[in-house]
């Protein structure tokens, strides 16, 4: 490789590092961020609050930080608005799936996390599926679904993966993924 090639490279990897750092927190970064070998992204329409979030969230092996914490916000509980800390897994999880399923569409957000007196609140309900030591209360659980994308599809993709628990809920018209042990429903 020639000096003048040596030097752009390091310019960009140097460029690209700075990025990194800033977290892609400001709004014109995630055109450039996308542009970037490695990247990750995903997309977001919440289905009970009405916002959107289209954001990459890690660079190679990093993830962008002020990127987790717009993630945490966006995937509040959305009863108590209380934000939890979602586990990075899950977006890894997400990103892979929606690798496999070759989808563009966003994925539309029933569950992600919630707080414990919610969880408590549906089980006394007797709302289906909610579970005691739910993974939600921990930040490791979605429930979710894609509009382009058969349910069955979607279900069947992410056990495909191989990579935590994944529940079909068809009546309910989502698919739950969490990053704990694998099992299925």
């Amino acid at each position: 490789m020639g000096k003048m090639q040596e030097h752009s490279r390091r310019r960009f990897l140097g460029h690209a590092a700075r990025l990194i750092v800033a977290g892609a927190s400001l709004p014109l970064a995630r055109p450039a961020l996308a542009a970037l070998a490695n990247t990750r992204s995903l997309d977001f329409d919440h289905t009970h609050t009405g916002e959107r979030v289209s954001i990459v969230f890690a660079i190679g092996e990093h993830y962008l930080p002020d990127a987790l914490q717009r993630l945490n916000l966006f995937l509040r509980d959305h009863y108590s608005g209380e934000v939890g800390s979602i586990d990075p897994l899950l977006f890894d999880l997400l990103f892979q799936l929606r690798q496999e399923l070759g989808c563009t569409q966003p994925f539309q957000v029933i569950s992600a996390y919630r707080c414990a007196e919610t969880n408590r609140s549906l089980r006394n309900r007797g709302a289906g599926g909610v579970a005691r030591q739910s993974l939600h209360m921990q930040g490791m659980a979605i429930d979710v679904r894609v509009a382009d994308v058969p349910l069955v599809d979607l279900r069947d993709a992410a056990i495909s993966l191989g990579a935590g628990g994944v529940g079909f809920y068809p009546r309910d018209r989502f698919v739950h993924l969490d990053t704990g042990r694998v099992r299925y429903w």
